[in-house]
């Protein structure tokens, strides 16, 4: 963060100045509208599908509680190349239309799909699971008292759900919501393959196809203020409130069984949003694949998988140690400091990957290039780039970028661990090493497995770091289909992104199995 500011704020302006007088408007405004859309969106759709799937009984509900999490797995850019292939104009859709009532091109209007909107719509299906999780969990551990009670005092099943049990819910979805929306204003690529203008694909632009390191530094701070300010703003709006079950007792909500239409409109509200974030473009994405003419097998495609692989796991060991850490400082030595590194490991979420690339490009950069002028001066060696361009400063980044979630999952377990047996390891002459690798570590083990899975999996769908900051003839599988993509080689993309899809599916799989342990 320190170096994005540093360098935005003594680079040159007369890239800026251009931007300001050119695209800076429309970048601010189609970020605004995007995160105003997906805010909406996943709101309606995650909570939607949490409450029915929690508080109502309608046949295949048991089937789509677990299947409603399902598109988690497929990267938005993904998403995108499979609706374009559908909905495009020279896609199925379209051209079965034209061939069903002989139309010509003008003679039909038919949405855009490489638009905002567009752009808006992939996001919204594959991050609404994060809000249907969350209000899920809290529509779960709500107690009934307070529902009923609004129930007996006059007011419907809806008024009832708007005005008591939605309000109580109020942390979980703000955080879902949340997260979905720092995920839209991290995205580069549905943007950049839909041609949509956000601050994301500016920094982009700025960066390789303008060559102002600058200009990129600015715009980078630019959204990095407007996502803080997003986080402070929602935590700060919520005050002093607090969030409590009514009443001494815990009661379960009773579930209502529905039957007939209502039934029928239930089934269908849970079910779309799986079949169009999931079914049909895995099915797309598989027959695009058919026709790829792609070979997995080749030499150059194990390198893309190599890459991809190897670049995951070390992230992945990388971040998790770092997580444990952290997480066993903050459990030894819990105050204020432990708190604040915590606070700010998490921050690193709540930043693009376009922006850490740029933090972490510039301070080494002029690190190894002062290095090797003094190497030339002193010597008469060049050291040449030493950290830039290198694998571990994009692991960096992927550490930083992907902390949080580690960290949560960690902490998710070792609040499992009771403080008598740290005691009574301490009291046996146990080291604090010891205590964390004789008993924290043994039976974290589920949850550290559960940490390593998520983040090898979002770095193996992370685009704009991975683009920015990778070496030179260093290709990943999501690196490999937004190229294709961008050549308009959609059937080729179909390939690395159904293997990108397949990976994802690990996490999601143990989500959708502890979702079935919680219900």
């Amino acid at each position: 963060m320190l170096a994005v500011a540093l360098a935005a704020v003594t680079g040159g302006t007369d890239t800026v100045r251009h931007l300001i007088e050119t695209v800076l408007p429309g970048y601010a405004g189609t970020t605004v509208i995007l995160v105003a859309l997906v805010s909406v969106g996943t709101f309606a759709l995650g909570v939607g599908a949490a409450w029915l799937v929690t508080m109502t009984r309608f046949p295949g509900v048991r089937v789509l509680e677990v299947a409603l999490v399902l598109p988690m797995a497929f990267p938005s850019y993904v998403l995108a190349y499979a609706y374009t292939y559908i909905l495009d104009h020279p896609g199925i859709v379209q051209s079965t239309l034209r061939q069903v009532t002989g139309w010509g091109p003008r003679d039909y209007w038919f949405p855009e799909i490489r638009s905002t909107g567009g752009a808006a719509a992939m996001l919204i299906l594959v991050l609404y699971p994060y809000v249907y999780l969350l209000a899920r969990a809290a529509f779960v551990q709500q107690s009934s008292g307070a529902f009923l009670a609004a129930r007996t005092l006059g007011h419907s099943a809806w008024s009832a759900f708007w005005r008591v049990s939605l309000p109580m819910a109020r942390p979980a979805i703000a955080g879902g919501v949340l997260l979905a929306v720092m995920e839209t204003i991290a995205d580069f690529g549905t943007s950049a393959y839909f041609g949509v203008q956000t601050f994301a694909t500016g920094i982009y632009t700025s960066w390789f196809t303008m060559a102002d390191r600058a200009a990129a530094a600015q715009l980078a701070l630019c959204l990095l203020v407007f996502a803080l300010v997003l986080a402070v703003a929602e935590r700060s709006s919520r005050g002093k409130a607090r969030y409590h079950a009514a009443g001494k007792r815990h009661m379960k909500m009773p579930p209502e069984p529905l039957s007939g239409l209502r039934a029928l409109a239930a089934f269908a509200l849970c079910a779309l949003p799986v079949i169009l974030g999931f079914a049909l473009p895995a099915l797309v994405l598989a027959i695009m694949g058919l026709d790829g003419q792609q070979d997995l097998l080749s030499r150059r495609y194990i390198r893309f998988i190599q890459n991809s692989l190897t670049l995951a796991g070390t992230a992945a060991l990388v971040t998790v140690f770092a997580a444990i850490c952290i997480g066993f400082f903050q459990r030894l030595r819990p105050g204020r400091r432990s708190l604040t590194t915590v606070y700010l490991a998490r921050l690193g979420y709540a930043v693009p990957g376009g922006v850490i690339a740029v933090g972490l490009m510039v301070p080494f950069a002029a690190f190894d290039n002062t290095l090797d002028a003094w190497m030339r001066a002193s010597f008469g060696i060049s050291t040449g780039l030493l950290v830039t361009g290198s694998i571990w400063l994009l692991v960096a980044a992927y550490m930083v970028r992907f902390l949080a979630a580690a960290l949560g999952a960690y902490e998710g377990g070792q609040s499992t661990v009771h403080a008598n047996m740290d005691a009574a390891a301490r009291s046996l002459g146990e080291s604090p090493l010891g205590t964390l690798r004789r008993i924290h570590l043994p039976i974290l083990t589920p949850s550290l497995l559960t940490a390593l899975l998520i983040v090898f999996v979002d770095v193996m769908k992370e685009l704009p770091a991975t683009l920015i900051m990778r070496p030179f003839n260093y290709d990943t599988l999501a690196v490999q289909a937004y190229r294709l993509a961008s050549d308009e080689r959609l059937e080729g993309a179909a390939v690395p992104s159904l293997v990108i899809v397949a990976i994802g599916l690990l996490p999601v799989i143990l989500i959708c199995r502890q979702v079935g342990r919680r219900s």
